[in-house]
């Protein structure tokens, strides 16, 4: 541990110390947890339920709200990129999202919890079949606006376009009706779909793996110790593990990168 993070770390065990990070992490007295909704579930999207929001990124809030001793509230964006556009905004103060060195440059990262693999979805009937004849002039690809797979999808492709929309459901429906040829997002969301939307295929090739990380805004030095030993904790006693059983993640492997 640095002797940074450790003179963090010795901070925020003395009663000063805690109202310090409180006062830093919760400005509101709530723990104000940024997520995005779409059905398209995972480790990263949260879902709108009948009593309010369920997810990782849900579970996760909670039990770091429950460990700082304040209320959570959840603050609820359409994508990755609208989260982050909010960083510098001061409407809320952890979240879990998508991490590329665009987004470095805008708020602190913390252990990635999630590595998946990127990829695309086709329409029914289509005869695209690999990378190749996917990036074809007239192909119309699209992602959600603003993330990190969209822009990991503009490096890849260079003939097919690449068109951003602002939800998932939206997508979603364009595919299902054939008005665009294909979808990039991750290879687990990308199968789900594929059952719902019979006739589509997902390709097998990968162009890109997508890291999701715990983040606050910039210059929050306490709330970032903070959520980095959270974030050790949950990765190492299994807390991360029930987030995923608990929100239809059971087969899904838990990948992370804890430096």
């Amino acid at each position: 541990m640095s002797g940074l993070l450790l003179g963090l770390a010795i901070m925020t065990t003395t009663p000063a110390g805690a109202d310090a990070l409180k006062d830093e992490i919760a400005p509101t007295g709530k723990l104000r947890v940024a997520i995005a909704i779409s059905p398209a579930g995972g480790a990263f999207w949260s879902t709108k339920t009948e009593t309010g929001y369920a997810g990782v990124p849900v579970d996760l809030g909670k039990a770091m709200a429950e460990q700082l001793g304040v209320p959570v509230e959840y603050v609820a964006h359409n994508n990755s990129g609208q989260i982050v556009d909010a960083a510098s905004k001061g409407t809320w103060d952890i979240t879990f999202l998508p991490k590329d060195p665009e987004r470095e440059g805008r708020m602190s990262f913390g252990p990635i919890y999630e590595v998946a693999d990127a990829t695309y979805i086709v329409k029914p009937g289509s005869t695209v079949t690999n990378f190749a004849t996917l990036d074809q002039p007239g192909i119309k690809v699209a992602a959600v606006n603003n993330t990190t797979t969209m822009r990991g999808a503009i490096a890849h492709l260079k003939n097919a376009k690449v068109t951003g929309y602002q939800t998932y459901d939206e997508i979603f429906g364009l595919l299902k009706a054939g008005e665009i040829d294909a979808f990039a997002l991750s290879r687990d969301q990308l199968n789900a779909m594929a059952k719902q939307i019979p006739g589509t295929r997902v390709l097998d090739e990968t162009f890109k793996q997508t890291v999701t990380a715990v983040a606050v805004p910039p210059n929050h030095p306490l709330s970032r110790a903070f959520a980095v030993k959270f974030m050790n904790e949950a990765i190492a006693n299994g807390m991360l593990r029930k987030a995923y059983d608990n929100n239809g993640l059971k087969d899904r492997p838990v990948r992370t990168q804890t430096k």
